[in-house]
C-alpha cells in the first residue's frame, strides 16, 4: 500500500474513493462527530479520531457498514511501520467508531471485535467477497432482520473459506457433499445449512449470476425428532429469587408466563398495552418477520407494566448504551438473553422458559392451535417441538384404555 493512501490529504483526492462510497463515509463520519460532541468529547480528540477513521476508509475502499474483520486485519497489518503507541491509538479510534455504529443501529456487527485477540479467522477469499456482500444487501432490501443477515453472512463466509480455491459458481455438488460429510453437525444444523446454501445459490440463479445450482442435487435432510426443553418450575423459581433487578424479574415472567422470545421482550413499549371491551389487558407483540400478534396479559403482569414510565419497558441505560442498546433505544436481544441466562442454571436459557410456557399451555386442554397462536408460530409442526408430554400423562392414557 502506497504511503500516500494513508495520508489525510489523500481523502480530498477525487479518485481516492468511489463517489458513492465516499458519500457514505462522509455521512457516517459527520454523524459520528455529532455523537462524540454530544458525549462531551474534546474537539481535538474528535478531530484525531476522524482522521484515523478516514485513513482506514482509504485502505478499505468499501462503504463503512460493509467492512469485514478481514478489512480491519489488513489495515492493522499495514500500520506495522508506525510507532506502537500511534498504531494503538489509531486502532482505538476505529473501535470507537464501530462501537458507536453498532449502538446507533447503523452497523449489524462490529468488525473491530477481533482487535487485540491473539488469533484471527482466515480471510474470506477475494473472489467470494463481492457475491456475499451483494447477497447480504438483497437480504436487507427484503426487510430481513440485521441479526439474521449477519448470521447468514458468517455461515456463508465459513463455507467460502473452505472453498478458497474455487470461485462461488464453480462449486459442484461433489464439493458440497465432501464439505458437509466432514462436519459432525446435529441434524437441525445440517438441515439449516443446506437450506441456507440453497437460498444463496437460488438467489444467484434468479439474478443471472449463474445458470446452475449445485444444491439441487443434495438430498432432503429430514427434520429431527421433536425435543422440547422446558425449564422446570424449580429452575424458574430459582431465577426469580436471584433476579434482584426488577427488569430481569419482569423479563423472566414475560418469557415464562407469556411465552415471549427475547427479541419480543426487549421491543415491548408501554403503548403496546391496551384494554379490550371488557377491561382486560392485551399486549401487542412485535414478533419474528415483522409479524404482529395480540396476547392476553395476566392481571399481575398488567399491573407492573401499567406502572412503568412511558417508553420502552427495557430502555438502554447509559452504562449499557455503548454496546447493548439499539438505535430505537431498547436493549438488544442478545444482551437480554445473556443477562437472563446468568440467572438460570448452566444449560438453561431464556428460550427454555418459552418451552415451559408452551408445555404448560398445551397440557391445559391439548389445544395445539391455540398454543400455536400464542407462540406466534407459522406451523403447528413447529409448536409440537416446544411441547413436552409428561410421563404421567402418557401413563394415564395407556391405563385409560387398558382392560
Amino acid at each position: 500500500m502506497d504511503s500516500k493512501v494513508l495520508t489525510t490529504s489523500a481523502w480530498r483526492a477525487a479518485d481516492a474513493l468511489r463517489p458513492e462510497v465516499r458519500s457514505r463515509w462522509i455521512e457516517a463520519l459527520a454523524a459520528f462527530s455529532d455523537a462524540q460532541r454530544g458525549r462531551g468529547v474534546s474537539a481535538g480528540l474528535i478531530t484525531n479520531r476522524i482522521k484515523h477513521v478516514r485513513r482506514f476508509a482509504l485502505h478499505a475502499h468499501v462503504s463503512p457498514w460493509h467492512v469485514s474483520s478481514e478489512d480491519v486485519q489488513a489495515w492493522t497489518e499495514s500500520l506495522g511501520s508506525l510507532a506502537p503507541t500511534t498504531s494503538a491509538t489509531m486502532r482505538g479510534s476505529l473501535r470507537t467508531f464501530y462501537r458507536w455504529g453498532l449502538a446507533d443501529g447503523r452497523a449489524t456487527s462490529d468488525p473491530t471485535q477481533a482487535l487485540g485477540r491473539d488469533r484471527l479467522r482466515l480471510p474470506t477469499p477475494e473472489q467470494w467477497r463481492p457475491e456475499l456482500v451483494a447477497f447480504e444487501r438483497q437480504c436487507f432490501a427484503l426487510g430481513m432482520l440485521p441479526s439474521t443477515v449477519h448470521s447468514w453472512g458468517e455461515r456463508l463466509r465459513t463455507f467460502a473459506r473452505a472453498q478458497a480455491t474455487r470461485a462461488p459458481y464453480d462449486v459442484t455438488a461433489d464439493d458440497l457433499y465432501e464439505w458437509m460429510a466432514g462436519k459432525r453437525w446435529a441434524r437441525e444444523t445440517r438441515r439449516n445449512t443446506k437450506s441456507l446454501l440453497r437460498t444463496f445459490y437460488g438467489w444467484a440463479v434468479d439474478t443471472g449470476r449463474t445458470d446452475s445450482d449445485p444444491t439441487r442435487a443434495l438430498p432432503k435432510v429430514k427434520a429431527g425428532d421433536p425435543v422440547a426443553r422446558p425449564a422446570t418450575d424449580d429452575e424458574y423459581a430459582s431465577a426469580l429469587r436471584a433476579a434482584r433487578d426488577p427488569r430481569w424479574h419482569l423479563a423472566l415472567r414475560l418469557a415464562a408466563e407469556m411465552g415471549l422470545r427475547r427479541a419480543e421482550v426487549v421491543r415491548i413499549h408501554t403503548k403496546d398495552l391496551r384494554q379490550d371491551a371488557a377491561g382486560r389487558s392485551l399486549l401487542t407483540v412485535h414478533g419474528k418477520g415483522a409479524k404482529i400478534r395480540v396476547l392476553p396479559v395476566p392481571p399481575s403482569l398488567a399491573v407492573i407494566l401499567r406502572e412503568l414510565s412511558p417508553g420502552y419497558v427495557f430502555p438502554g441505560r447509559m452504562v449499557e448504551m455503548q454496546a447493548h442498546a439499539t438505535s430505537d433505544g431498547h436493549l438488544s436481544p442478545r444482551y437480554m438473553g445473556k443477562r437472563i441466562a446468568e440467572l438460570l442454571p448452566p444449560g438453561i436459557t431464556m428460550h427454555t422458559l418459552r418451552h415451559r410456557f408452551a408445555t404448560r399451555v398445551y397440557n391445559v386442554n391439548r389445544d395445539l392451535l391455540s398454543t400455536q397462536r400464542l407462540l406466534g408460530h407459522s406451523s403447528p409442526a413447529t409448536t409440537q417441538r416446544y411441547v413436552q408430554i409428561s410421563d404421567e400423562k402418557m401413563r394415564a392414557l395407556v391405563e385409560a384404555v387398558a382392560w
